[in-house]
């Protein structure tokens, strides 16, 4: 089992930035993968970015590329959602996620955090 806990969450203004956490334990070793999700109420959850814990591989929606940044502290168990000129439409809830495939589906991944909220206000 692998257990996930979201903070970082917040009310921003639309250009500021947030940074999401995600700290991870548990049998974190069977789990190379971890990937940030966002749902927006009323929509499906949709693939923000992922990255290997060896941190040689990193992978973004077309949608947040060169403002956010997915990063990663091995010695912390942690990943991190650097997230750069916030839009009103990034408002979201945001979810970590744990998986073994590099991947932007969210069925590859087999454990997810609780979620944290995101609100960029225009």
């Amino acid at each position: 089992q692998v257990q996930l806990a979201e903070s970082g969450g917040g009310l921003v203004q639309a250009g500021g930035s947030l940074r999401l956490s995600c700290a991870a334990s548990g049998r974190t070793f069977s789990t190379p993968v971890m990937g940030w999700f966002r749902q927006a109420p009323g929509k499906e959850r949709e693939f923000v970015a992922a990255i290997v814990w060896t941190g040689t591989h990193t992978y973004y929606a077309d949608s947040v590329k060169g403002r956010f940044t997915i990063s990663r502290d091995i010695a912390k168990n942690t990943v991190y959602l650097q997230m750069n000129s916030l839009k009103p439409e990034d408002t979201a809830a945001y979810y970590c996620a744990a998986g073994t495939v590099l991947s932007s589906r969210a069925s590859t991944y087999n454990y997810w955090g609780q979620g944290t909220q995101v609100t960029v206000s225009s």
